[in-house]
């Protein structure tokens, strides 16, 4: 039996692979030479050679952060201009940039114009080695102490990350309905991580479902907010940009973007509720075959009302503090409260917050009947 089952699961993680690559290559953009820009922008890596002038100071009214300009000496280690050393400003202020010094990694951004010459100015401070140590490190620690299961689950993350880069947002690019191909993706998600950690058994079938539930109503309280809030994808904070890119020939979808983020968010936190109330109630069953699918559902109910309290004031606390610098602005402006209440920030993300913690709170009940019907006797 488990030899049958270690089968099936080999088998259906071939096939989300197969999938994965098959839909990657179907949305992968067809290059055409001849429409490539005369003028464009193109982002390298540097390093400083020497600093010619440097009139950066420290301001006393932004917490002596510096300000000011340097004009530096780079050499340019990557792309066409490789080996290339270039005379180049950076711009320094309290929110972009900071002062380099020599011997600094920085990304440089190099323009180069129709008639062939380029010019570049610094983008910001090379961040990437840092963050490959960053990385190494949680890495590390989540194999030390998860072990092969924390292997197992660095295999599903990137999954997760490469399905929303390399499927999701091409797909979006090219004009695809957001919110289907968000919750499809995420069921995706949910069934290759399900699989991967669990193989293919009766409690990741039941997590998994759970999970497509949740999401389900965490998609349909959002749709439903959104009627009786006014809004859209098109409230929301940073949506210029896409915009523009729409006025200018890219098909992408805005308005389902607010339910997309809905869905997103809530898939972690429900993927957790109804991974847990899965295995506790298949523990539950082992521990008491006689039990009925009644007294299963009571038993799993008790269990879920104790995580519901933590995960949604997780998710909750969570959104605020993404919003925290924009939260804090809105209060020092002494709005009244209709004010605070109407404006579409709030209710944005009282759409986002509520609608995903709906997802996990309704993910309970749905997660606990579906296991009490795989695992009690009838």
């Amino acid at each position: 039996m488990k030899d049958k089952n270690k089968i099936v699961t080999v088998i259906s993680l071939l096939t989300c692979v197969i999938v994965f690559f098959g839909a990657r290559f179907l949305l992968k953009p067809a290059h055409d030479a001849s429409s490539a820009p005369s003028e464009y922008v193109e982002y390298d890596n540097g390093i400083v050679q020497e600093i010619l002038l440097d009139s950066c100071t420290e301001d006393p009214i932004s917490e002596n952060s510096y300000r000011g300009e340097q004009m530096l000496l780079v050499t340019v280690l990557t792309g066409q201009y490789a080996a290339e050393t270039l005379q180049v400003y950076n711009y320094v202020g309290p929110i972009y940039g900071i002062p380099l010094a020599k011997g600094d990694a920085c990304t440089l951004a190099i323009s180069t114009y129709a008639d062939g010459t380029h010019r570049a100015t610094v983008y910001e401070y090379d961040r990437s080695k840092p963050l490959y140590i960053i990385l190494g490190l949680f890495i590390l620690a989540t194999i030390v102490i998860g072990g092969m299961t924390g292997m197992k689950s660095l295999l599903g993350l990137f999954i997760t990350v490469a399905s929303v880069f390399y499927l999701l947002f091409p797909a979006l690019l090219k004009g695809m309905p957001v919110i289907p191909s968000v919750f499809f993706m995420c069921v995706y998600v949910a069934m290759f991580s399900f699989i991967l950690l669990g193989g293919v058994r009766k409690k990741t079938i039941c997590a998994w479902l759970g999970t497509v539930a949740g999401m389900g109503f965490a998609l349909l309280f959002s749709e439903l907010c959104q009627y009786l809030l006014r809004i859209d994808g098109y409230r929301l904070s940073d949506v210029e940009a896409l915009l523009q890119m729409r006025q200018t020939g890219t098909p992408i979808g805005i308005k389902g973007l607010l339910s997309a983020g809905v869905i997103i968010s809530s898939l972690g936190a429900v993927m957790d509720v109804a991974m847990s109330l899965s295995s506790a109630l298949q523990e539950i069953h082992e521990a008491n075959p006689a039990l009925s699918r009644r007294r299963l559902f009571i038993s799993g109910m008790n269990v879920g009302r104790d995580m519901v309290g933590t995960m949604t004031n997780t998710l909750i606390l969570a959104y605020l503090g993404s919003g925290l610098v924009l939260t804090l602005y809105l209060y020092t402006l002494g709005l009244d409260i209709h004010q605070l209440l109407s404006s579409a920030y709030l209710s944005t993300e009282a759409t986002s917050s509520l609608a995903a913690s709906i997802g996990i709170i309704l993910s309970v009940p749905l997660t606990t009947l579906i296991a009490s019907m795989f695992f009690a006797p009838k």
